[in-house]
């Protein structure tokens, strides 16, 4: 699936078929082009696979003064991504702590049994956000940033608050996708597996929380000094 911001070719991915508006605000908005739903007027091709999304003009300038560098991208999901440098986040005070080790884990296998395709293929990437009592937005997909970029523009559909709550993952985190986190102002991030070192850099300026080895042993916790 394509996207055009404003009339320029922006983004490609390979996705798994459902959920494709939300996948394209969710990554709008996980990318630093949009703050909200109302700035984006999103229209499907009608017969090809993508959409034309209009924002403001001052949103589309603000994301090319960051001078992003593209980063080719080899795995599933957005085939070419722009990834910002750490130092560009000032730093910033801590957002909250994750749930305690046994929360966390309940969050997990309610988020694996939720996961048809990830329990049928093992193959498949699932996310979800929480509040840390309860998941909503879940989301599979067969890219990992993906499936976050589907229930952040869930979220934002639904006109769901993101802000200080916690990102629910099944693959590695990324520095990708602790940026799309920081960027949303989620407080924390939970994988099975770990997380980049680019990606612990991210989330010490901005105040957020990583978890890593969520589900088996003990959990490793990076982030922000006294937090982690």
């Amino acid at each position: 699936m394509w996207l055009e911001v404003n009339g320029v070719p922006t983004v490609t991915w390979m996705c798994t078929p459902e959920l494709l508006e939300e996948l394209a605000v969710g990554w709008l908005f996980g990318e630093g082009y949009i703050s909200a739903v109302g700035q984006v007027h999103l229209r499907p091709c009608a017969t090809d696979l993508g959409f034309w999304a209009d924002i403001p003009e001052e949103c589309a300038a603000a994301v090319a003064a960051e001078r992003r560098r593209p980063v080719l991208a080899s795995g599933c999901g957005a085939v070419s991504t722009f990834l910002a440098d750490p130092a560009s986040i000032r730093p910033q005070p801590p957002r909250g702590a994750p749930p305690d080790p046994e929360l966390l884990r309940q969050r997990f296998k309610e988020l694996f049994a939720r996961g048809a395709r990830y329990q049928d293929t093992g193959g498949v990437h699932a996310a979800a956000l929480t509040d840390g009592a309860e998941l909503f937005q879940h989301a599979e997909d067969i890219g990992r940033h993906n499936a976050v970029d589907k229930v952040l523009g869930a979220a934002l559909l639904a006109g769901r608050p993101i802000a200080g709550g916690g990102l629910l993952v099944t693959g590695r985190i990324s520095a990708e996708l602790a940026f799309k986190a920081a960027r949303a102002r989620l407080a924390w991030v939970a994988t099975p597996s770990v997380p980049s070192t680019l990606a612990v850099e991210v989330a010490r300026r901005s105040g957020m929380v990583l978890v890593g080895r969520a589900v088996s042993g003990t959990p490793q916790l990076h982030g922000p000094p006294g937090q982690a």
